[in-house]
């Protein structure tokens, strides 16, 4: 009998909650591999602290992780004259498209057959906005983008309750500076 290999998957992760419930959900389907590429992620104790939570997950959970450079200069300048938009606005499309090229990117060197984002599993995150944005990367770097909004049929719900059964950390605020609660960073 001939065994099957399933597609391999590189999945954009931005913190271990966000990874939970997607993972679940696709690991069956697909060879998974996380990759945590998030250079929008401030300060850097809480970059750290984000990359740590998913590094435990990926041990718990065995599954495989890339981690990719921490580019805050490369951000910054993408992000550049966007400072004031508020949360959801036209700088956060320009950082889901930044990672996403570089997630695309990744993929297409590696020779993975698809790639994804777990962003869709939150509320706050327009999805159709990341489904376009991901369509462009496949076009552009040749590789198979994974159209799913994590979020439905409870999946935010799902993620918390398996966050908080993992003892994840799960941060208060998207990530990037100009989200922080405080925004003196």
């Amino acid at each position: 009998m001939i065994q099957m290999h399933k597609p391999k998957l590189l999945l954009h992760g931005c913190c271990g909650p966000c990874i939970t419930h997607p993972f679940q959900m696709l690991q069956d389907k697909y060879d998974v591999t996380i990759y945590f590429y998030n250079p929008n992620i401030h300060p850097k104790s809480e970059y750290e602290r984000r990359l740590q939570a998913v590094k435990d997950l990926s041990q718990r959970w065995d599954f495989p992780l890339l981690v990719g450079p921490y580019d805050v200069e490369q951000w910054f300048k993408a992000v550049r004259r966007l400072e004031n938009e508020p949360e959801g606005g036209k700088r956060c499309g320009v950082c889901y498209r930044f990672r996403m090229e570089k997630t695309a990117e990744v993929a297409a060197v590696k020779n993975f057959n698809l790639f994804g984002i777990t962003l869709t599993v939150s509320p706050h995150k327009k999805a159709d906005l990341i489904h376009t944005i991901g369509q462009a990367c496949e076009s552009r770097f040749g590789v198979s983008y994974l159209d799913v909004d994590f979020k439905k049929k409870d999946g935010f719900k799902i993620s918390c309750l398996l966050s908080q059964k993992e003892g994840l950390y799960r941060q208060n605020y998207c990530g990037c500076v100009f989200s922080h609660p405080s925004k003196n960073l």
